[in-house]
């Protein structure tokens, strides 16, 4: 089964607070798929999963194949018309047309008279997930997981459970299980990097994200990914590489462009960075970080004139961050505007007071 949906999205975009530091890109994940996630963190606000591309699972239930929708018996059930294999193909059906309360409905009845079934308890646990509701969706997941331990999708759909929470560590251990059982699943290998950057095992994640490009060369944002974890540990001409890789395969993507601009900003590249930030406050006016970053970079080459605009902009899009403040402040008095430039002196240190003392001074902030 596959699971798309934005919060892979933003889980993959980067996103994710000190994980996915996560500034999480789309894609789709699931049973096997790949996707593109601010924070998994920030990755992962969205009407969240989707199930996609279960009209191959129902073409399976109707071929009565077998497959893993046969009965926890291993036989191939004589008919669908009867029994768990035509309760699997409703829960389908009622999944892919979004109808959810009819998907718990049906996945409640069936258990009760087939509680043995794996997949009936797997695609309930999957139904209570689109609902957002995770707790019964771990119950159910959890369940299919002891019925049959040899399935890679159950681990994989309950980390997906567990990531959507924050709940990075025991989200690892179910990836971790999930390629054990099936090694090749590039987008599983991506999902426990972040998890484990999320949890402080950055090494470790990025040996994740190359055993994921190695199994598939062209996984969405695998280069992105890897390059966000060379970042985080100060790696930036390594990230580079990773970020000048992805952005050949994703132009437009302005999660990619902003770290890419941001990046060659912090190694001091400030031609090229302002080429990379200029075309991320295109694809994305809305992300204040972008402009900022351009009008640092446009103020560090000379151009203070240029720079203030954007500066302001930065103001606009994060009212609370005292940063384009104290970049403006800079810009103004290069020009000789002291009376504005006061002013942005004092906006800086208002601004200031309100932030938690370990962000340290805006002029050298972390991104």
């Amino acid at each position: 089964m596959r699971i798309l949906g934005r919060w892979f999205q933003r889980l993959c975009r980067g996103t994710l607070p000190p994980l996915w530091a996560l500034r999480p890109v789309a894609a789709c994940l699931s049973f096997g798929c790949i996707f593109q996630l601010s924070s998994l963190a920030q990755v992962l606000a969205y009407p969240r999963i989707e199930i996609h591309n279960l009209s191959a699972r129902q073409g399976a239930l109707r071929a009565g194949g077998r497959s893993r929708f046969m009965g926890i018996s291993g036989q191939a059930q004589p008919s669908i018309a009867t029994g768990p294999a035509a309760a699997r193909e409703r829960l389908l059906d009622y999944l892919q047309s979004g109808k959810l309360a009819e998907a718990v409905q049906e996945g409640r009845d069936s258990i009760t008279r087939w509680p043995r079934d794996p997949e009936l308890h797997h695609l309930l646990g999957l139904a209570y997930f689109k609902m957002r509701q995770n707790s019964l969706a771990v119950e159910e997941l959890q369940q299919a997981e002891t019925l049959n331990g040899s399935n890679p999708d159950v681990p994989f759909d309950l980390a997906l459970v567990y990531l959507d929470q924050g709940q990075y560590a025991p989200a690892a251990d179910k990836l971790e299980k999930a390629i054990k059982l099936k090694p090749g699943n590039a987008f599983a290998h991506i999902l426990l990097g972040r998890a484990y950057q999320n949890t402080n095992r950055t090494i470790q994640g990025i040996e994740q994200f190359k055993t994921a490009l190695e199994i598939d060369p062209g996984i969405p944002l695998g280069h992105y990914h890897l390059g966000f974890a060379y970042a985080s540990l100060g790696r930036n001409q390594e990230a580079v590489a990773e970020y000048e890789k992805e952005v050949t395969r994703n132009p437009e993507n302005p999660n990619v462009l902003y770290q890419l601009g941001h990046t060659l900003l912090e190694i001091g590249n400030l031609k090229s960075a302002a080429q990379f930030l200029q075309r991320a406050t295109h694809v994305d006016p809305q992300n204040g970080d972008a402009f900022y970053d351009l009008g640092k970079s446009l103020l560090l080459m000379g151009n203070p004139e240029t720079a203030i605009p954007v500066l302001e902009q930065s103001a606009a899009l994060k009212p609370s961050d005292p940063s384009p403040h104290y970049q403006l402040a800079r810009a103004l008095d290069k020009l000789r505007r002291r009376d504005d430039a006061q002013r942005e002196w004092r906006r800086f240190a208002e601004l200031k007071k309100t932030q938690p003392q370990a962000e340290g001074m805006a002029s050298g902030r972390a991104q």
